[in-house]
């Protein structure tokens, strides 16, 4: 080879012409039906994640295959034929909804894939789709706006189950929240906005599904920070990676896109399982505290979710509803999740396109 050959520059035409990159969006997951074999088998993964349950292996096994599983599968099958719809189930219909938004606004340099964590489509297929397109980058964006082990944390663990034995890795870029993402931010401001306009709230409940106290203590890595109080307050280097702490931002940052007055709001969590402590307040112990202080309507905000699930349709605007009602309010109203509106999809698209926001 001649070194006048050697001197000519290197031609990345071809690179730029193939270059792209994927985007892998993950939800929590849902069953395949609401039938009672569906949804056990749903519940039997979902709660054997050691970041879900984490709990030694056995002790984990036998609750859930010999507890559990068994008794729940029934129940909360025919929670999920109140929640199901003609088209599934509506996080799966809005995640698709979504895929095909996102696609089109990112254009061809982009390849977007719909994965959910526990059940379909599995974060697996998702990824063994992206594998074959060459991909310089992949960008995987759980959509959980705070970040916690029992979610976040398992799909980071997920995908580097699956992908640890490429033998060709692209880079991996995870997005760990988008709490203060300010289309996050303004899309439930909108959506609140508009039920304000129809009525005069008394009260605004911002519930989030709750996380074990120890899963929280865990993750304290100063090993002294988290004293489930006051530390909430303020969001900085100590507790920025604290589920409950991004938590209580999430409703701080909402409260004032709203305008709400100090004195009528409520952070609050919901969901809890089992007999040992879960972060506090919590939802169904502060609705009749509201009601006995002569709240008569209240404003409900799920800002934990991003698409309506059985826990934002049924647990809050539902069974909540119902419970305010019992304990003698008047008008209780859920505010819907972002679901696949156009300012969520902006929101996905700005977080993809610029990492620094």
């Amino acid at each position: 080879m001649s070194t006048t050959t050697l001197a000519q520059p290197f031609d990345t035409t071809t690179l730029n012409e193939v270059r792209k990159t994927g985007v892998l969006i993950v939800n929590l997951g849902t069953p395949d039906s609401p039938s009672v074999p569906d949804v056990r088998k749903y519940l039997r993964q979902f709660l054997m994640d050691e970041r879900v349950i984490d709990i030694p292996y056995l002790n984990r096994w036998f609750l859930i295959n010999l507890i559990i599983a068994p008794f729940r599968a029934p129940k909360s099958a025919k929670v999920y034929k109140q929640l199901w719809r003609p088209d599934g189930s509506p996080l799966k219909t809005y995640g698709y909804s979504v895929k095909d938004k996102l696609q089109k606004v990112l254009g061809e340099e982009y390849v977007v894939e719909l994965a959910m964590r526990y059940q379909n489509p599995s974060i697996e297929k998702a990824l063994t789709a992206l594998r074959k397109e060459c991909l310089t980058e992949i960008i995987v964006v759980p959509f959980f706006p705070q970040y916690a082990s029992a979610s976040t944390g398992s799909v980071y663990k997920e995908v580097m189950r699956v992908v640890k034995d490429w033998e060709v890795l692209p880079e991996i870029r995870f997005v760990n929240r988008f709490l203060e993402h300010p289309k996050f931010i303004q899309g439930f401001v909108d959506l609140g906005k508009k039920y304000m306009a129809q009525h005069d709230y008394d009260h605004f409940v911002f519930s989030y599904h709750g996380l074990p106290e120890r899963q929280i203590t865990k993750g304290d890595v100063t090993g002294h920070f988290c004293q489930f109080g006051s530390c909430c307050d303020k969001l900085d280097h100590r507790n920025q990676h604290c589920y409950r702490a991004q938590c209580f931002e999430t409703t701080r940052l909402l409260v004032k896109g709203l305008g709400i007055p100090e004195g009528k709001y409520t952070t609050c969590f919901q969901s809890r399982l089992g007999k040992n402590p879960w972060i506090k307040p919590y939802t169904d112990e502060v609705i009749p505290e509201l009601t006995k202080k002569g709240v008569k309507s209240a404003l409900a905000f799920s800002p934990a979710f991003v698409a309506d699930c059985l826990e934002t349709t049924i647990e809050v605007g539902e069974e909540y509803k119902e419970m305010f009602e019992k304990e003698g309010g008047q008008h209780w109203q859920l505010v819907e999740s972002l679901n696949d509106s156009d300012i969520w999809v902006e929101c996905l698209e700005d977080i993809i396109k610029n990492p620094a926001a």
